[in-house]
């Protein structure tokens, strides 16, 4: 009997009917093997046995390990700085101090705490001035920005009307588009 160009006798590949064709007895080999000779999977003290065992291995506990190992680097680096920077301001202050002091010495005052406590808030008095000065400034500066940015906001928006400006039956003003291209060739020829 023939059934599309293949006969009934070609190992049963092949079956008009509705019934599944047999199975490959090597992939039923492999699951077998692979799910133990019973077939069915870990016991359950097999099971809690391979989740109680820890073998170190975390992807996500490595990584959040080493980001936090990162960032404590980053910040003793930053407190190092730091330090290095006080250091370098104090031993400049001493050194202010210490030639005030030799210069007291030398006119035949004697020198007390509230010399050295008067210096430091002059200085302290000082930086704070220049950083109001630096503060001021930047104000300044911002509020003339503000004022171009708005006066160019406002040119635009006046060009802006004048180029939709309308007849009354919809036809475009040209008055102010042949001013607009009278000034680019004005502007092109400076």
């Amino acid at each position: 009997m023939k059934n599309n160009g293949r006969t009934s006798n070609d190992g049963g590949n092949y079956q008009k009917s509705g019934a599944l064709a047999p199975v490959n007895n090597n992939k039923m080999k492999k699951n077998k093997m692979r799910m133990g000779s019973v077939g069915g999977g870990l016991s359950l003290q097999a099971f809690a046995n391979a989740k109680a065992k820890n073998d170190g291995y975390n992807p996500a506990l490595i990584k959040k390990q080493r980001e936090f190992y990162k960032n404590a680097k980053c910040v003793n680096k930053y407190k190092k700085s730091q330090k290095q920077q006080n250091k370098a301001q104090d031993s400049s202050q001493s050194t202010r101090f210490v030639e005030g002091r030799s210069e007291n010495r030398e006119k035949g005052k004697k020198n007390y705490g509230n010399k050295m406590a008067f210096s430091l808030k002059e200085i302290y008095n000082k930086k704070r001035e220049e950083e109001e000065k630096e503060r001021m400034e930047k104000e300044a500066m911002l509020k003339t920005r503000k004022e171009e940015k708005e006066k160019s906001e406002a040119r635009r928006k006046d060009k802006r009307e004048k180029m939709f400006k309308r007849t009354r039956s919809g036809q475009p003003i040209m008055k102010y588009r042949i001013e607009h291209l009278l000034q680019t060739i004005q502007g092109t020829k400076d």
